[in-house]
């Protein structure tokens, strides 16, 4: 730690005493040390050595080992390693401290013998930190006396294990690792002997002698390790049990921390150096600690494993790997996969991890990897296929592991896996084929592994990402009739051929693999890949070519090699001609790249080519979806079929292209969806109204009653979700599953059970007619006239009946099971879909198809909002609103060309105004409003910020112009709003929100439209400042008058206005708020003190505009009215309510005045009265004067205006007589512009000087006392 020098203090008089008054901050270092917080004890540490060092004075360095010497038995457990530091560095610095007599003060102070009972874990703590402190200040080797004390004494403290566990042994290691082997030999050799002789006694003496044995070997040699144990090494055959013993000791002391011991390390390392590894491993490690089934001593192996790694040759390497520790860790992360249970594979990834990042061997790092993917559970290796300690392997051991994956797919070897069986599987087993059932398994994960190898952020190249997606792609869909090395695959053949269960996994993770690739980022140490990788290209090559366009030449290669290879499914005659004609499109549309249309030539045939090698997976499916998608592109790149005419009936290219996106979107797959909002965001210019309407019309909530949907396949449902079930990387994040609709299951379950109570009348009645015919019902026979075969024909004919009466509710509650799925997937379709209008909106903001999106969208927040639903819902609902909000409403571009819609935009704007007016839900009017102010923007045309922007002339007009030019300016601006049709709307809207007593609006609506269209604050502003009296209830005037400020803030309403008309508008706003403030008679309610709040809010800018423009506006009856106010019943009880009344009083000339009574507010410097006169101090109050003394004070005046010079003066004496009062300690506290408050009992008076003489000799003694001490 390094110390500054500091300024040498002031000489200190001798004895404690004097150190003690010399300096207060000398005394705070040790209070600081003592703190909890880390940086204060280091600061303080610092700050006490910088003091010494410039001090140098003998008494404080003596008072300072006292002190820490004390504090190293501190109660506080964070106090005594601050003082156990800040003495390691006093002894540090000041080398000619001598250590042994610090060791024996700390012996004397912290006694063992002496101390109390309940001290001596305190006691303990501190001879401990002073050992500590010895050894940490660098000096105890040198100080072989000290040293030799130290041991001992930290050998005496070990016997305490109850208070310092095994800190006393772990102190010792440290000592040992720090000293020279010399010291060691003449030193602590003798001292240790009865230590290391009794080393297999406990973990922390073995330790011990680990340490020793590695730091000082020639020391202890074999000979004298003969001599202590009786045996020349440690890892023998004799010391196996004790070792074993030693190792569960240490393993159950480690419960908690869950580390390995150090003893166990440095016993691996031992075994290494005396060339025992296999002994130890086989004999202590399997045979000894794993042998008893307990969790520390499992996971003390586990750690030994993974601790092992970097210390081992290759040979010892697979030793380990293929032994019985590895076996009982495969067993024990299947059996952890349970809930709640502890799971050690992300330690032992840990371990794996660190070793493959320092490993420099190659064959070590594929032994270990190849190890860990042979440990398997019936075939299907425990590690998770995306294990990410690849990217630590280097390149040619990555090739070499992909050549090992792919060799044991085609022939899988169990003999060299270590493949087990849990107990569980053991009691479940069933009889099926287990060799072909670990075939599958380990097939599947290999294929799994092969395609997270390239979604890993290792270094790979692009030939070896070719070779995965070629071997999956071959083994998904094909198969080897004849090898040819044309064809790489076909020249190694499976052992074990794959079913069709091996095919369906294969592809399903190839498409998976399809999704990697989309987002996969440019590889290669060229500077075309860098630079392609700084604009942030995905899903291309070094040579720009698409991946997905590698693999269709890929299988068209395979496609034309029918002699060597045969498709899983071989392809239709038509299916194979739509695969020819899709190549010769591709080929067309790569010509046609470097024209202008080069963006979306890319976007078509990344959409072709993906759908073109879904024909391998679903061709009935895909070869529909093929054609139209191939005879769109024609059409559209086509020009001479561009100049032929088309007949009305056959649809538009755009049209094919969105029914296609809207097809692909339907498949559970995100690669479907990204390239499906991708092309969408290509073809946006192109898009008309009847194929924008395509997607609305999927929107539309009267489209969920049709059963022949084109969206929901009803035969395809289980399908789909074994897909989504099978393809885990390709299923969407927000897609839906059965939790996200547990609120509709469990609705949909209680109908069924009422359905359930209620009996079915046709079954009673069917029930009633078999027992009639039984004779079953007889009114006066028993059933002893019924004989034996009429009953039994009865009973089958009841139980044939209940039979069907359950088989129709069994079809009831799968009708409604299918019906709920349907929703799901209808609902997760039109979460989709909602991405095509998101990008719509963003790609094409200026498009007049916009105005087509506007009800749709609000239809949808309306019927989501009116209707109970789940989160599945709930979260259509939230994108929906985010899209309407943010893409339409807030959206920065707009149609600039309406020149022909104008008509049919003021037609929506008004019908969106009327039916937010008209609507229940104020949630739901604010959608329409908010899209009736983006139409008022459209149709305004403003291209420049709205409130910033003046909407009248400039500012350099005279202040003389006319109102009717401010007008002309303004209306000059609206562009193709028609201003009147306009205003007339919104003040429908304005009447109705502040005159009804339910309305939908709220006043953050209007305030937005003020906000962001200013024009509309002089046409609204009569209709706010009539409501502020006019209003239907007190909480519309309480809006009113917040409109009315927000309107009149607005400097461009000003702007738009003369200075009269300005004047006039003050003036009557002023009366309004006068007017209102009289008719508050009480206050009782919230509602109450919200009205009053918001008057006084706008009075406060009213009076400000007043006297800031020095308007004519008379205020004379607005002071009464307040006055009148503050003598309202509950006035008092709002703290912000009587903030805001004094806020507007002081600037209408009356002063605070904080009172328990209620009074009136009198002005502080009235127009017409005289200033007051301000006493010189020192004077006696005329109060108090002896003629003055029996006169009765002056009466409060009720207006400041009126009042006199007599009035102003008794009023300024009073004030001057409250001032000396509170001067001198008195209780007043009213100013001079306010009556006088009630005073208190003792609030002057002897009583209160009798109070104050107390108080001060209270302190001065105290003062007096703290010098002393």
């Amino acid at each position: 730690m390094e110390v500054e020098a500091a300024p040498a203090p002031a000489p200190a008089p001798a004895g404690p005493r004097g150190i003690l008054q010399q300096n207060r901050q000398f005394l705070d270092f040790f209070w600081d040390i003592a703190k909890p917080e880390q940086e204060v004890r280091l600061a303080a540490t610092e700050g006490l050595l910088r003091y010494l060092r410039a001090s140098e004075q003998e008494d404080e360095l003596k008072y300072t080992l006292k002190r820490l010497i004390e504090g190293l038995g501190a109660t506080r457990e964070a106090a005594r390693p601050g003082f156990s530091l800040a003495l390691a560095q006093v002894l540090q610095f000041f080398e000619e401290i001598p250590l042994h007599t610090v060791l024996e003060q700390i012996k004397e102070k912290h006694s063992l013998e002496r101390v109390k009972k309940k001290l001596f874990r305190n006691a303990a703590f501190g001879n401990f930190f002073g050992v500590l402190a010895l050894f940490q200040s660098g000096r105890l080797a040198k100080d072989k006396k000290a040293l030799l004390e130290s041991v001992r004494l930290l050998q005496s403290l070990a016997q305490h294990h109850a208070h310092l566990r095994d800190l006393p042994r772990k102190t010792l290691v440290d000592i040992l690792s720090e000293i020279p082997e010399t010291v060691f030999e003449e030193v602590l050799f003798s001292a240790l002997r009865a230590d290391l002789t009794s080393a297999f006694s406990t973990p922390e003496q073995l330790h011990l002698l680990l340490v020793g044995i590695q730091k000082f070997p020639g020391v202890l040699k074999p000979s004298k390790l003969k001599m202590l144990l009786g045996s020349s090494a440690i890892i023998t055959m004799e010391n196996i049990p004790r070792l074993v013993e030693v190792l569960k000791t240490a393993a159950r002391s480690e419960k908690k921390d869950k580390n390995l011991p150090r003893v166990g390390l440095d016993l691996l390392r031992v075994s290494v150096k005396e060339s025992a590894f296999e002994l130890f491993w086989k004999e202590a490690v399997e045979n000894g600690l794993l042998k008893e089934k307990s969790g520390p001593n499992s996971y003390m192996c586990y750690r030994l494993l993974g601790s092992a790694l970097p210390l081992l040759s290759l040979d010892q390497l697979q030793l380990v790997l293929r032994g019985e520790v590895m076996r009982n860790y495969g067993d024990h992360v299947v059996s952890a996969q349970l809930p709640d249970r502890f799971k050690f594979a992300p330690e032992m990834e840990t371990y794996v991890d660190s070793f493959l990042e320092g490993c420099v061997d190659p064959e070590k790092q594929l032994a270990v990897m190849i190890g860990f993917s042979t440990l398997t559970n019936q075939g299907y290796p425990v590690v998770p296929s995306f294990w990410k300690v690849v990217k630590h392997l280097q390149p040619a051991v990555l090739l070499k592991y992909v050549d090992w994956l792919k060799s044991m797919f085609l022939r899988p070897d169990f003999d060299c896996c270590l493949d087990f069986t849990t107990s569980r599987q053991k009691q479940n087993q069933e009889k099926v084929n287990m060799t072909q059932h670990r075939v599958v398994r380990l097939r599947k994960w290999i294929i799994a592994r092969l395609v997270s190898i390239i979604d890993n952020p290792g270094k790979k190249g692009e030939d070896l990402v070719m070779d995965i997606i070629r071997f999956c792609f071959f083994h998904a869909f094909f198969e080897t009739k004849k090898p040819t090395s044309e064809i790489p695959e076909t020249e190694s053949l499976a052992s074990v051929p794959l079913d069709g269960q091996s095919h369906s996994v294969a592809a399903n993770l190839f498409f998976s693999l399809l999704q990697i690739l989309n987002s996969l980022s440019v590889l290669g140490d060229t500077a075309e890949a860098a630079a392609l990788r700084e604009k942030h290209v995905h899903g291309m090559t070094a040579d720009r070519n698409l991946w997905i366009y590698l693999v269709v030449q890929y299988a068209n290669v395979l496609l034309s090699h029918g002699k060597h290879v045969k498709a899983v499914t071989p392809f239709t005659s038509e299916q194979k001609a739509a695969w020819d004609r899709m190549l010769l499109s591709l080929e067309n549309l790569q010509k046609k790249g470097k024209e202008s249309r080069s963006v979306e030539v890319f976007a078509f045939q990344h959409l072709l080519l993906l759908v073109g090698i879904h024909l391998f997976k679903t061709p009935a499916e895909t070869m529909d979806l093929l054609n139209d998608l191939l005879n769109c592109i024609e059409r559209m790149f086509d020009k001479k079929s561009k100049k032929k005419k088309t007949d009305d009936e056959e649809p538009e290219w755009v049209e094919v292209i969105v029914e296609i996106l809207l097809s692909l979107l339907s498949q559970p797959s995100l690669l479907m969806r990204r390239i499906s909002k991708s092309v969408f965001g290509r073809i946006c210019p192109s898009v008309s109204k009847r194929a924008l309407h395509l997607i609305l019309d999927v929107l539309d909530p009267e489209q969920d009653q049709d059963e022949e949907s084109a969206v929901v396949v009803m035969e395809e449902t289980d399908k789909k979700k074994k897909t989504l079930l099978e393809d885990t990387n390709e299923e969407e994040s927000g897609d839906s599953s059965d939790d996200d609709s547990s609120e509709e299951d469990g609705e949909e379950d209680c109908e069924d059970e009422n359905n359930n109570e209620d009996v079915d009348e046709n079954f009673r009645n069917q029930l009633m007619n078999v027992l009639q015919a039984g004779n079953a019902l007889g009114g006066d026979q028993s059933d002893e006239d019924v004989d034996d075969e009429t009953m039994l024909a009865l009973d089958e004919n009841v139980s044939a009946l209940f039979a069907e009466q359950q088989k129709r509710i069994q079809a009831k509650k799968d009708e409604k099971e299918k019906m709920r799925k349907e929703k799901i997937l209808r609902r997760d379709f039109k979460i989709k879909v909602l991405d095509l209008i998101e990008v719509f909106l963003a790609k094409q903001p200026e498009n007049p198809l916009v105005f087509d999106i506007i009800e749709p969208l609000l239809v949808v927040i309306e019927q989501s909002m009116s209707s109970d639903s789940g989160k599945q819902e709930q979260d259509f609902l939230q994108k929906t609103a985010d899209i309407f909000t943010n893409h339409l409403c807030r959206a920065k571009q707009y149609c600039k060309n309406v020149g022909d819609l104008q008509e049919e935009l003021h037609a929506l704007m008004e019908s969106l105004v009327k039916r937010a007016s008209k609507h229940t839900d104020s949630s739901v009017a604010l959608y329409y409003f908010s899209v009736s102010l983006y139409l008022f923007r459209v149709l305004k045309g403003n291209v420049a910020r709205e409130p910033a922007t003046p909407l009248s002339p400039s500012k350099t007009r005279p202040k003389s112009s006319e109102g009717s030019s401010a007008q002309t300016g303004q209306l000059s601006d609206t562009g193709c709003l028609d201003l009147k049709r306009v205003t007339r709307v919104y003040q429908e809207a304005l009447n109705g929100f502040l005159t009804k007593r339910k309305s939908a609006l709220t006043g953050s609506m209007f305030c937005d439209l003020f906000n962001r269209f200013p024009v509309m604050c002089k046409p609204l502003i009569d209709t706010v400042v009539t409501s502020v009296t006019g209003g239907a209830r007190q909480h519309q005037q309480a809006q009113a008058c917040m409109l009315l400020q927000k309107a009149l803030q607005n400097r461009d309403l000003k702007l738009s206005m003369t200075e009269e008309e300005w004047e006039e508008l003050i003036r009557e706003s002023t009366h309004q708020i006068t007017e209102s403030l009289k008719a508050v008679s009480e206050f009782k309610v919230k509602v109450d003190h919200e009205k009053v709040i918001k008057c006084l809010e706008l009075l406060n800018f009213l009076i400000k505009t007043v006297n800031q423009q020095k308007l004519n506006v008379e205020l004379a009856e607005l002071s009464r009215a307040l006055q009148t106010l503050s003598q309202q019943e509950g006035f008092g009880k709002s703290v912000r309510l009587d903030g805001l009344y004094w806020n507007v009083m002081k600037l209408l000339g009356f002063a605070y005045a904080p009172q328990k009574e209620k009074a009136v507010a009198r002005p502080e410097h009235a127009p017409g009265a005289e200033p007051l006169k301000r006493k010189k101090k020192g004077f006696l109050p005329a109060t108090k004067k002896r003629k003055n003394r029996k006169k009765a004070p002056a009466e409060p005046q009720e207006n400041g205006a009126e009042s006199g010079r007599e009035a102003g003066t008794a009023a300024g004496e009073a004030a001057a007589w409250k001032k000396n009062k509170k001067r001198k300690g008195g209780a007043g506290k009213a100013g001079a512009g306010g009556p006088l408050p009630k005073k208190a009992k003792g609030s002057h008076g002897k009583g209160t000087q009798g109070t104050e003489g107390k108080a001060k000799k209270k302190k001065k003694r105290n003062q007096t006392q703290a010098q002393k001490v």
